[in-house]
């Protein structure tokens, strides 16, 4: 697999299969992924991966507690309509995929649930770093996360970015034994093979063309 197939294929994927994810695997893929781009060399991020039993009991944790206020807020964009349009538009097609009507608030909320086990994912890795970081090594993170998600479409493997599991913070960090002041966590990420035939996992999404994220100067 190419670079740019593995960029067409990585999509989040919200129904995995029960095929264990090997060690092995996942450490070549984050050791490859260490040689990712960082300002100043700072390589801020830190990770935990999470599967079988020490998965079920934090699941477990997870599904029994109330959500905590979040620590950082992922909605700002909704302050302007074009973004605002882009969620809802996603937001269609994974329900529409799910068969899940428009005014069904407790389907809808049921699937949005299953976040909480990461869509039955066999395993999970959980990113943080220390509170102390700002906005470009927050940015860094990001560049290592997806150099992970490309690199696992390369090994047969799919991931779920999530972002949600920010709402349970303080459990994450006491089952991994992190410090609550230094640690800020930011996302989950699911990780295993996409279930083919999950509708979830195959509708059309859209993408802004590239001339409206993009400007060109200078050329002939």
């Amino acid at each position: 697999m190419n670079v740019t197939e593995a960029v067409t294929s990585r999509r989040s994927v919200r129904e995995f299969t029960d095929q264990p994810v090997e060690l092995e695997t996942i450490r070549r893929v984050l050791d490859t992924a260490r040689w990712a781009a960082s300002g100043c060399n700072y390589q801020p991020w830190e990770a935990a991966v999470v599967t079988g039993d020490s998965l079920k009991a934090l699941q477990e944790k997870i599904t029994s507690t109330p959500p905590q206020t979040l620590e950082y807020d992922w909605n700002a964009p909704l302050a302007e309509d074009h973004y605002k349009d882009r969620l809802h538009g996603i937001s269609k097609g994974m329900f529409e995929a799910l068969g899940i009507a428009r005014d069904d608030g407790e389907a809808r909320m049921k699937a949005m649930g299953r976040n909480a086990t990461s869509f039955d994912a066999p395993c999970v890795m959980f990113t943080y770093f220390p509170r102390f970081m700002k906005e470009p090594q927050w940015s860094d993170t990001g560049m290592w996360l997806q150099t992970v998600a490309l690199l696992l479409r390369e090994e047969g493997l799919d991931s779920c970015f999530q972002e949600f599991m920010a709402y349970y913070a303080n459990v994450i960090r006491d089952h991994l034994g992190l410090d609550h002041d230094r640690y800020m966590l930011f996302c989950g990420m699911a990780i295993g093979h996409r279930d083919a035939d999950a509708p979830v996992n195959s509708f059309e999404r859209e993408r802004v063309p590239l001339d409206e994220h993009v400007t060109f100067h200078g050329f002939e």
